[in-house]
């Protein structure tokens, strides 16, 4: 685990559990549903002894293969995206967070120098329409909470009357900002264009798009799919406890109102993903919660298509600046993260592996730990490069092709949704997306070659 104790925080949830590895084991093997003990159990290699022993998380890495074999057979599974993320303004205050700058600095008033950006919805739709033209089928969209930001013209007129409006819902009008992002509605229009399937709205985006109104999720998301919305990410789970939140994200929205959200989302009828961020100040039992929480959720809605683990990437964050963390999740413990959420999440058929935050060489481990997806082309990806990631922003189809083929499984280039699945033959001569409204087959850009990115 990260380098912060489990008493720490006086946390009142403590990986002690009354199971044995063993039992714990031998349910997992035989596929039963497993209790939160169970769980902690394999995810801890066992709580009656310190640290993670090799052999028992060899069994339990074993175990996860072995289900993962069972589930979806031996594709690894890519898609062809895009990232784009509109605006870096963002006042949270997240102690994980370096991909904000403080939305101060983006007012015309403001002498502060920043490296942020807001893009305008034409901004956008010129992005994503070029991407198009590459053969690119899915665009990601996830942003700081602008404070300009509104769901539509009703919604700024609702945000205007409030007294005090920037200090009692976090508002202030677009001609206060020397670029108007627009309002939601205006974005998801822009970025829908061109057959794309839209993945964004997270939870807090969504939380942010209603504040200051008696408005739903339900309602909110209604109207973000009528504006093109196709799914919605998962993303600002971090850790679904809130004694965790409290301490890594208290200005974010609490567990509840995460579940909240993103069963109104599936209420409307939007596929989505669902996430966990960890290796920061939770611990084992932290993790387990989460898991318990996100395939509840799936049992109510059925509608999440992937889990993605996302390991902590520590280095310029303020956690790590501020001394509360020294360091990230141990290779063994993003190893049995994937693998307890394989055998876990019984009814989630998807678990990627984030070469972005995991690297090549151990992104490829975690196809024998549990996972399938190996996510996508990205093209630009901000949030893990400013919060010190290394491991690039961009993949090709030839070096997909090319990692997965070497570990002797099956490259498939899939839809946002897994609703299609082109198995790739290895001999092809060229690789590019074929799944596109204008995919061709023809490579996004050609190897050894940096292609432009949303941002450039």
């Amino acid at each position: 685990m990260a380098d912060v104790s489990h008493g720490e925080f006086d946390f009142e949830h403590v990986p002690e559990t009354d199971q044995s590895f063993e039992n714990a084991l031998r349910n997992a093997r035989d596929g039963d549903r497993l209790t939160v003990a169970d769980g902690i159990e394999l995810i801890t290699t066992g709580t009656e002894r310190d640290g993670i022993d090799q052999e028992r998380k060899e069994a339990v890495l074993e175990a996860a293969d072995r289900r993962r074999e069972e589930v979806v057979g031996d594709r690894v599974t890519f898609v062809a995206n895009l990232n784009n993320n509109v605006t870096t303004a963002c006042n949270t205050g997240c102690l994980f967070c370096n991909f904000k700058d403080s939305s101060h600095a983006f007012r015309t008033d403001s002498t502060v120098e920043h490296a942020g950006f807001t893009k305008t919805p034409a901004e956008s739709r010129e992005v994503v329409r070029a991407a198009a033209k590459r053969g690119i089928y899915e665009v990601t969209s996830v942003s700081g909470l602008h404070p300009a930001f509104a769901l539509d013209d009703e919604h700024h007129e609702i945000l205007a009357g409030h007294a005090n409006a920037a200090r009692t819902v976090n508002y202030r009008p677009p001609a206060e900002y020397d670029t108007d992002p627009g309002t939601y509605l205006e974005q998801m229009r822009a970025m829908s264009t061109d057959g794309i399937h839209l993945h964004s709205m997270t939870p807090e985006e969504a939380y942010h798009a209603k504040r200051g109104t008696d408005w739903s999720y339900e309602e909110v998301y209604r109207r973000l799919k009528n504006a093109g919305l196709s799914s919605a990410p998962g993303t600002a789970a971090e850790i679904l406890v809130d004694e965790v939140r409290d301490v890594i994200c208290p200005g974010k929205i609490d567990t509840q109102g995460w579940l909240d959200a993103m069963e109104a989302a599936a209420t409307v009828g939007l596929d989505m993903t669902a996430t966990i961020m960890y290796g920061h100040v939770e611990n084992e039992a932290h993790r387990i919660l989460h898991l318990e929480k996100v395939r509840d959720l799936q049992d109510r809605t059925g509608a999440i298509t992937e889990f993605v683990p996302l390991s902590f990437v520590h280095p310029n964050t303020p956690l790590h600046d501020r001394g509360i963390v020294e360091s990230g999740a141990t290779d063994d413990e993003d190893e049995l993260l994937i693998a307890v959420s394989r055998l876990f999440l019984d009814n989630i058929e998807n678990i990627q592996s984030s070469w972005v935050k995991y690297g090549d060489q151990q992104g490829l481990k975690m196809l024998s730990c549990g996972a399938n997806d190996f996510m996508g082309t990205i093209l630009s990806e901000e949030i893990t490069k400013r919060a010190g990631g290394e491991f690039g922003e961009y993949r090709s189809f030839a070096e997909y092709v090319e990692m997965i083929s070497a570990i002797g499984r099956t490259p498939a280039e899939r839809s946002t949704d897994y609703r299609q699945i082109r198995d790739i033959d290895p001999s092809e001569k060229t690789f590019g997306p074929r799944l596109g409204p204008q995919s061709d087959g023809t490579p996004l850009f050609d190897a050894g070659t940096t292609p432009a990115t949303a941002d450039d």
